[in-house]
């Protein structure tokens, strides 16, 4: 199979059965790869069931409390994100590094009845929109947001270079929501939220509240002096 066909995802096929993966410090969103160590024996299982079949794996968040029954089945946000395996590496001892792609947001409609060791769920697809009447400030919040982010790249040693070419390509505006939505060190429950919001004016509105917020903070510890500048010696 072709590197293309490990990334591509038809609509058309998807079943609505869908694996679940919920973690609890992780939202995988569209259009953004994340690497995965998987090494809990049902995951490995559903990894397996996965690239036997359509190597789709949702990517689920675990609501908080999830500690008390971490083993069973404690509670997901309904807003999950559909991943597919670009690439995967087993291990000597049976676990294995992947490289899952963000492919669709999907709502989380029912648990299925558990078959295998792992949790599966009946799943709809949730695609982007924007209302028309907002059509024409596409172009503006597209800037707004490029702009915002770029001035915040500088604190994030090793993804400069990389997400600044990125910034220059021709990214729509729920691609560019994204994309910084994945990167923004933020709290997880305020990443859930963003995943969730498939107005694509609206997730970007939140965005540049959390950038401003971000920039705030920045220009407040400039400010302050701190850190404070190492000595010589």
């Amino acid at each position: 199979m072709s590197t293309h066909e490990n990334l591509s995802f038809s609509v058309e096929n998807f079943s609505g059965k869908v694996r679940l993966f919920p973690l609890p410090n992780l939202v995988l969103f569209p259009h953004v790869m994340q690497p995965l160590h998987i090494f809990e024996p049902r995951y490995r299982d559903l990894l397996e069931d996965a690239l036997k079949d359509d190597r789709l794996i949702a990517m689920a968040v675990l609501e908080p409390g999830w500690e008390a029954d971490y083993e069973g089945r404690p509670p997901l946000y309904p807003i999950a994100c559909l991943g597919r395996v670009a690439s995967y590496h087993c291990l000597e001892d049976g676990t294995y590094n992947v490289l899952l792609l963000g492919v669709r947001r999907i709502r989380l409609i029912r648990e299925l009845d558990a078959i295998g060791s792992f949790r599966e769920a009946k799943a709809e697809l949730c695609e982007d929109y924007c209302p028309p009447h907002l059509a024409a400030e596409l172009g503006v919040l597209h800037r707004k947001l490029r702009t915002a982010f770029q001035k915040i790249l500088p604190t994030m040693p090793g993804a400069e270079e990389q997400l600044g070419q990125l910034l220059g390509g021709d990214l729509s505006l729920g691609v560019l929501t994204d994309v910084i939505g994945y990167m923004l060190d933020i709290d997880i429950r305020q990443k859930e939220v963003l995943l969730a919001q498939t107005d694509v004016c609206l997730r970007s509105e939140l965005l540049l509240k959390h950038l401003s917020a971000v920039s705030g903070s920045l220009q407040a510890a400039a400010a302050s002096g701190f850190p404070p500048q190492f000595s010589a010696n």
